[in-house]
């Protein structure tokens, strides 16, 4: 009678367990970047979204957990020193996936009252020793390539892979109804190329996606500004981005594609 027992609860604790471990197999796509990544708290306060809140309508959740770390008015650089990269670095694994895309405000001041966030322009091993009055610290500021750099290798360290993603254009189209590819774009694409990284030129695909809808349409997915989109443009964007995804050589993320 006993042993009648004893084997339901064994074979239950042995599916338990493996069902748990399953469970811990399970990817994660961590997501880092700025507000067009993801807005305020990511619930559309302003109307405002960032693409990253939408990537769950085209990757199946129940097969890769997707964490979206973005957060508004951070640089390349900002989202470092604050210690963002420093807690993903904890909790990352081997198998899991870092989808980045910063720029928008990397072009800011090194060392002003307001933000002190820019980075220096280019990939290049410049370096500028600053005192920040934000965070009331000495502080070496570098490139943007010197950032992304440290995180695309940093997550190849621990057996992750990294996907660069050049950023979201603005709505900022010229007399000709052209818009003008993000500088940050080409610094992105570059990086790629030098550490090895997946890129999803999404800066291009937005920029032709755009400029066949042309000015009209394209302005109502800009409620406030001329950089932050509303819902539909998030998804649109985070729609662009999954077909990047489908487009990547031998990545195994495309296999999470709904």
């Amino acid at each position: 009678m006993k042993i009648k027992i004893i084997i339901p609860f064994v074979l239950l604790v042995v599916l338990l367990g493996f069902s748990f471990q399953k469970l811990q197999d399970k990817p994660v796509l961590y997501i880092i970047g700025d507000s067009t990544v993801q807005n305020g708290s990511g619930k559309g306060a302003d109307s405002l979204w960032g693409w990253g809140s939408f990537m769950d309508l085209y990757l199946n959740p129940g097969k890769i957990e997707i964490q979206n770390h973005a957060k508004g008015g951070r640089s390349s650089r900002t989202f470092l020193t604050e210690g963002r990269w420093d807690s993903i670095m904890k909790t990352i694994k081997k198998g899991d996936y870092v989808l980045m895309q910063f720029g928008h405000n990397d072009g800011g001041e090194l060392a002003d009252t307001l933000r002190a966030r820019g980075t220096i322009k280019g990939i290049g091993d410049e370096s500028k020793d600053i005192y920040n009055p934000i965070r009331k610290v000495n502080e070496t500021v570098y490139t943007y390539g010197y950032y992304m750099r440290k995180y695309a290798n940093e997550a190849k360290e621990k057996g992750a892979i990294p996907i660069i993603v050049s950023p979201i254009p603005r709505n900022d189209f010229d007399k000709n109804g052209k818009i003008q590819q993000d500088k940050y774009g080409v610094w992105a694409h570059e990086v790629a190329e030098q550490t090895g990284a997946y890129f999803i030129d999404l800066n291009e695909m937005v920029i032709e996606k755009y400029q066949k809808m042309g000015p009209e349409k394209v302005k109502v997915f800009f409620p406030k500004d001329h950089t932050h989109t509303n819902r539909e443009g998030a998804i649109l964007n985070a729609e662009l981005v999954t077909k990047g995804i489908k487009q990547l050589k031998n990545c195994e993320l495309k296999k999470y594609i709904k």
